[in-house]
């Protein structure tokens, strides 16, 4: 059973004959903001947005505690240039509210629907209630599952959205963060990031590189246009037979190679 309801996955592993298996891989969840569009073009709204989400109540009641807090950057701990270094953005309403008076107060819409990932309504009501805290006013908008992708996914200011993520470093940011990438859904651009990402693919110094992908994080998280407030496990169901060797995390289902790597025991 892929993708197990994260909501009755502790209900299935009480089941006889069935295990419920997860592997932390490169799934986040997203809330891209359009930084061509007012008032997103403003990195202390951006800021503001950042410090005014509580990712640790997220994990617990959108993921079921099937994941972990994501610190505004798609590299997942999983990949092997991960800045794990890199400081947590926390919830910080005193932040949050001092970023959004700098921006002459923050009053905006969040596009949502479920289609976007389990529970992405949910988990925009809940921002919602986060960002009150603060001072900023986020209307929540109950966007049909239907046509998401088409209407509201990088036609819409401010929304939800999921990436299954990369196995690299560099297939993810050239994917969506390079400046004019097809699927840059925050419509962002900046000079140092896209020279590094150039660089990088060229450099043999594995130390350097490191050092070019943790910058490249820092500066997506601290200037970049997406909220990534989670990292979200692939939670899946077995019969009790299945055995396997050490589960791939770049996709669901064993890399999608369960029906290669697994077998009956």
């Amino acid at each position: 059973i892929d993708r197990v309801d994260l909501k009755t996955a502790h209900l299935l592993a009480r089941k006889s004959g069935i295990k419920v298996e997860e592997t932390t891989g490169t799934k986040h969840y997203t809330f891209p903001m359009r930084t061509d569009t007012s008032p997103f073009d403003d990195n202390n709204v951006r800021l503001a947005l950042k410090h005014a989400v509580n990712r640790d109540e997220i994990v617990e009641k959108v993921l079921f505690g099937h994941g972990v807090v994501g610190n505004d950057h798609p590299i997942a701990p999983s990949n092997p240039f991960h800045a794990a270094t890199l400081p947590q953005r926390t919830y910080d309403p005193d932040k949050a509210r001092f970023y959004a008076k700098k921006a002459g107060g923050i009053k905006v819409k969040l596009s949502a629907a479920d289609a976007a990932f389990p529970g992405a309504v949910d988990a925009a009501v809940l921002y919602k209630e986060h960002a009150a805290a603060a001072g900023i006013e986020i209307e929540v908008v109950r966007e049909p599952s239907d046509g998401y992708w088409s209407n509201v996914w990088m036609k819409k200011p401010w929304g939800a959205c999921y990436w299954g993520g990369r196995p690299t470093e560099d297939w993810m940011f050239s994917t969506a963060y390079m400046g004019g990438a097809s699927w840059n859904d925050t419509f962002w651009k900046n000079d140092r990031f896209d020279k590094l990402l150039i660089e990088a693919r060229a450099e043999t110094n594995q130390a350097k590189r490191r050092e070019m992908y943790f910058e490249m994080q820092q500066i997506v998280r601290d200037k970049g246009g997406v909220v990534v407030p989670m990292f979200a496990n692939y939670v899946f169901g077995t019969s009790d037979k299945v055995a396997h060797g050490t589960l791939a995390g770049n996709w669901d289902l064993d890399g999608d190679k369960f029906h290669e790597r697994w077998w009956y025991s």
